[in-house]
């Protein structure tokens, strides 16, 4: 028995197997609305086989933003326009589909990669940022806005908006995006978070904001929708977020009822040096899951079938996720399944389609 292909329980929602796919940014949105592109992008991903899928990181205010072309879940008609994607691809697909809310802090206001990915003026197209702190992200950069009391509150409301949003659209799963040096993150990090008040300074007071929009968006929404949050272990920047301040912030989600921890790294710092390589990061979600118990989704240059097998069968992580590899290779859990000897769900419409060698690959319908 493969236990990459194990179901597993999060919260009250079972997914039949380990494999997830990651949150992946499309840059593809209308002020905010989804559009087509988003129909084919998760109407094919849909059909992978996975456990669950992940919509990209989504905005829950504008100015949240990566780019001007973010999807967000903001309003009523962000949320009609996603609606209409999820109305195309339920039919079709059973598979959970979970929502990453975001907000990018002092990273927000950029061009799209494929234009540069350069921070952009209010002139340029873009707007003023905000964050725990007026630091910019590199010495070039914009400084951001120094929020206070009533940017806090709005922004924790606006978390709140998009979550329960989320809720009416019928989304299996939410994860807050406290990774990647956007804005939860830059609470976090003594690097850029250089605030003198109970949001600063210590590891408690750091770790205060994130944690009120967590307790925040798991009171708004039913006890049986599982909320986790994407985290990123470390910085990889001598004197920044680290690996020991992770295991006590998941300590503390774990007792206000976090369902799982996605656990990537860095993205906090251009000085980051990151030892790049498969599985890079598996480690760091071993640790979290070993000395908090909470279910950890391991990430980072996961590639192989039975790469993933061995970190979910060895303990290091519950669930894999895929980003890249998924893109390049949207049937990576078919390709999975029968090396594993395993079984997945699959579209009858394909059934046709499995090679003679893996004639019991795809379950029964």
């Amino acid at each position: 028995m493969s236990t990459l292909f194990s179901p597993i329980t999060l919260g009250t929602r079972v997914l039949n197997n380990r494999i997830v796919i990651s949150p992946m940014c499309q840059y593809s949105a209308d002020e905010g609305r989804a559009t087509d592109w988003h129909r084919i992008h998760l109407g094919h991903l849909a059909l992978s086989g996975a456990g669950l899928m992940f919509i990209e990181a989504t905005a829950v205010a504008p100015e949240g933003r990566i780019s001007p072309d973010d999807l967000g879940l903001w309003s009523d008609d962000t949320e009609a326009a996603l609606a209409r994607v999820l109305e195309s691809v339920r039919p079709y697909s059973s598979i959970p589909v979970a929502i990453q809310l975001a907000h990018a802090g002092r990273k927000a206001s950029t061009a799209v990669p494929w234009a540069g990915g350069q921070s952009l003026s209010p002139a340029g197209g873009g707007w003023q940022t905000v964050a725990p702190s007026a630091l910019p992200f590199d010495a070039g950069g914009t400084p951001p806005l120094a929020l206070d009391e009533a940017g806090l509150t709005r922004i924790r409301n606006d978390f709140v908006s998009s979550a329960q949003r989320a809720q009416q659209l019928g989304l299996d799963v939410i994860e807050l995006h406290a990774a990647h040096g956007y804005l939860l993150h830059q609470f976090l990090s003594p690097l850029s978070n250089a605030r003198n008040d109970r949001y600063g300074g210590s590891l408690e007071n750091r770790m205060r904001f994130p944690l009120e929009v967590f307790d925040a968006v798991r009171a708004a929404v039913p006890a049986d929708t599982p909320v986790g949050v994407r985290i990123s272990a470390t910085d990889w920047v001598d004197g920044g977020w680290e690996i020991e301040q992770s295991v006590t912030f998941a300590c503390e989600l774990q007792r206000r009822g976090c369902a799982f921890i996605d656990v990537s790294s860095g993205g906090l710092s251009p000085l980051q040096q990151i030892p790049v390589g498969p599985g890079y990061q598996v480690p760091l979600a071993e640790r979290i899951r070993r000395e908090t118990g909470l279910p950890t989704i391991a990430v980072g240059l996961i590639t192989e079938p039975i790469q993933a097998e061995t970190i979910v069968s060895s303990g290091q992580a519950d669930m894999v996720a895929l980003a890249r590899g998924m893109l390049y290779d949207p049937r990576w859990p078919w390709h999975a399944a029968a090396e594993l000897g395993a079984q997945v769900d699959a579209p009858k419409q394909y059934w046709s389609s499995k090679p003679r060698a893996f004639k019991d690959l795809f379950k029964p319908g």
